[in-house]
């Protein structure tokens, strides 16, 4: 493997924004999660089901046991937006609702509200808290971040994630470590609205014992050695072009493993770091977060990289449990 055909990197990283961020809106000194909610604009959009209709033939016929949600639009006086498709079962839970259990949490932790902002035009919403201080991995920085997100399309849940960010590269590390899922989740029922005054304290819990397994997979990986080629033939047999591939597979995807290798030499720029299954991990995290193919859609790439990176864990799970391998 060489690297003089890989996608050229960024001139630098340090214009870069993690996922949460640039998804969100910052929040200046909030004091309470209710504040927080008015600056991002998350307040006020009484969510509610509405009937719906299919016009067949000229008629209006209502199809049975099947709601929209809906919203005001936050931004847009008199516009009301499609959140999702839900049964009549389905109760609806306004973001304001999440206040008290945020900022229990935040009392509790030291947590300090950070970003706002929504998903998939307000089908998602998620306020962000930053945890106090910073991990140490080697010479790397790691800073630790809670998010709330709040579901309205009937697919996904309320949940709590833990996301720790690498500083050096604005990647985010939403893994598996020791195997535990970084998300605490909260099924939409008719009692959820009353167990949410009992999480804070389980959210917490789930918070610190997650940040302790990263600690301690982080430090295992620091400590085990990883040299440039042993990683570009562990990157080769993992993410390589299958036999009998065509020849333009084989192109992007060597151009892919290049990039994938040149970011594992810039390590060596992070003191404790360079050469060790860490930099293997976090150079595989940054490819995923910041240089592989996103679908576009109809936003941004910087957006659909976004979502893809804090919501699509797969690919760095993988990664991790190659690094992980190394260093058993």
């Amino acid at each position: 493997m060489t690297h003089s055909n890989a996608t050229s990197l960024p001139k630098s990283v340090s214009t870069r924004v993690d996922a949460l961020h640039h998804l969100g809106t910052g929040i200046p000194d909030a004091l309470t999660a209710g504040e927080a909610m008015k600056f991002g604009r998350l307040s006020g959009w009484n969510v509610r089901k509405e009937p719906i209709y299919a016009h067949v033939a000229g008629q209006s016929l209502l199809v049975p046991d099947r709601f929209a949600t809906v919203r005001d639009n936050p931004h847009f006086d008199n516009q009301v937006d499609v959140l999702g498709n839900v049964g009549k079962t389905y109760p609806v839970m306004q973001n304001e609702e999440l206040a008290d259990l945020l900022d229990l949490l935040a009392d509790q932790s030291g947590a300090t509200y950070e970003a706002a902002g929504e998903l998939a035009g307000g089908s998602r919403a998620f306020i962000t808290m930053k945890l106090p201080g910073s991990a140490k991995v080697g010479g790397d920085k790691v800073d630790n971040f809670i998010t709330a997100m709040n579901s309205h399309d009937g697919e996904s849940s309320t949940c709590m994630m833990v996301t720790p960010v690498r500083v050096a590269n604005q990647a985010t590390l939403n893994l598996a470590f020791q195997g535990a899922a970084h998300v605490f989740k909260v099924q939409h029922t008719s009692r959820a609205h009353t167990y949410l005054a009992r999480l804070a304290k389980e959210a917490l819990e789930f918070t610190f014992s997650y940040l302790d397994s990263f600690q301690e997979d982080a430090d295992r990986l620091v400590g085990t050695a990883l040299s440039q080629p042993e990683f570009e033939r562990l990157i080769e047999g993992n993410f390589g072009a299958p036999k009998g591939a065509a020849v333009h597979t084989v192109t992007r995807t060597q151009n892919k493993l290049d990039h994938m290798a040149e970011l594992f030499a810039d390590t060596h720029n992070v003191p404790g770091v360079g050469g060790t299954a860490w930099a293997g991990l976090a150079a595989l995290t940054e490819w995923f977060d910041h240089h592989s193919p996103v679908r576009v859609g109809g936003g941004s790439e910087a957006d659909a990289r976004s979502v893809k990176a804090l919501l699509d864990p797969k690919f760095k799970n993988n990664a991790l449990k190659l690094m992980m391998a190394v260093a058993a």
